[in-house]
């Protein structure tokens, strides 16, 4: 199974090479590649998957998405 995680870009460096971005979850920032969403801007969420933003989405389906997760990862640290 993957995993993608909806992360928010705070910011966009335009380098040479490949297209990168810093990515906010939740108050952990990574550095992340944007070469999949040429179109991705500060603001925008997008989903990440092995250090790559694979897809855009709307702020209301993120944190949708991220609600989900929490309720699921939260019920297996009850197991």
């Amino acid at each position: 199974m993957c995993l993608g995680v909806p992360g928010r870009i705070i910011e966009v460096q335009e380098t040479g090479l490949m297209r990168m971005g810093r990515v906010d979850f939740g108050g952990v920032t990574r550095e992340v590649s944007l070469a999949y969403v040429p179109e991705a801007q500060v603001g925008d969420w997008v989903i990440v998957h092995v250090g790559f933003a694979i897809s855009r989405l709307e702020e209301e389906e993120a944190l949708e998405t991220l609600q989900l997760l929490g309720e699921v990862f939260g019920a297996e640290a009850g197991a």
